[in-house]
């Protein structure tokens, strides 16, 4: 049952909003309510999320986008970030972090540990550890199996689990998060070898919202890896016209086997999730 929805207090035009409420048999205790924003960055992640009191960011896209970032975050009175999630070291994932890092009062700051020949040598990395610097801000390595409070929410890395890849994408930071009976997956740009591993873990099963890996391309997104998160929702964060033509036809074709709503950023700009336990209230920019 899809109903129009007014969105005050964000910019949101109330006739292209959508507001769904999803009937669920399995009872919830959380008193505070979880809202997960896909922030619109073009062709890069960035995810915040907040509840109660507390709140996290998974990535920011590239530096070019960090206005973008600031001013959405500052039309929510944020000015401190509990957690602070890099998935791994790619511009269009972190481009923008040295911002975020000296803009904002940070508790932990997550990565993935890297190998040696892994750690970037871009001005981007290197104005981001200069920022860190500055502002005594130490880097947590990624733990797996660590599960993180966020209010009545629950936030558990279960990637990367490999200490060595070949490269970059595989070391994902990957999360589970969740809020009663709802449910959501972030996996940076795991790819197909990440995913399996996670498939070995016996950390996946069903969830309903899932961030699709490394934009829809068609490294990542399997058939066995769908067919153990059977997600509700998926989305898509890409930029519009992009060259790599994400996402590619096959994951979308994937992915409409399994989920009953595609959200992409490109083409619904932000995409809002707002969860109470049990219902899901779903609200897009366009």
């Amino acid at each position: 049952m899809i109903f129009i929805a007014a969105a005050e207090g964000l910019g949101y035009d109330p006739l292209n909003s959508i507001k769904e409420r999803l009937d669920d048999t399995l009872s919830s205790d959380v008193s505070d309510e979880l809202t997960v924003s896909f922030i619109d960055v073009g062709q890069g992640d960035c995810i915040y999320i907040s509840t109660g009191d507390e709140n996290m960011l998974i990535d920011c896209g590239e530096a070019s986008e960090a206005d973008r970032v600031a001013a959405y975050l500052e039309e929510l009175g944020v000015s401190s970030i509990d957690y602070v999630v890099a998935t791994h070291p790619h511009s269009d994932h972190m481009g923008g972090m040295s911002e975020i890092v000296l803009n904002y009062e940070i508790g932990e700051m997550i990565m993935p540990h890297l190998d040696d020949s892994d750690i970037p040598t871009t001005r981007y990395f290197e104005k981001f550890l200069d920022a860190c610097e500055e502002k005594d801000l130490q880097v947590t390595e990624a733990q797996l199996g660590r599960v993180i409070s966020l209010g009545d929410a629950e936030a558990e890395i279960i990637a990367p689990i490999s200490e060595d890849y070949s490269g970059a994408n595989n070391y994902s930071v990957g999360i589970i998060l969740t809020h009663g009976s709802n449910s959501f997956l972030f996996t940076g740009d795991a790819e197909e070898l990440a995913e399996s591993e996670m498939l070995e873990s016996g950390k996946l099963s069903h969830v309903r919202v899932y961030k699709v890996n490394h934009h829809g391309s068609d490294t990542s997104s399997s058939e066995e890896f769908l067919e153990a998160i059977s997600p509700e929702y998926a989305v898509i964060m890409c930029g519009e016209g992009n060259s790599y033509g994400h996402p590619h036809e096959e994951v979308l074709d994937r992915l409409s086997e399994y989920v009953k709503q595609i959200y992409r950023t490109d083409l619904n700009g932000n995409v809002i999730f707002e969860s109470d336990g049990t219902t899901l209230v779903i609200r897009t920019e366009r």
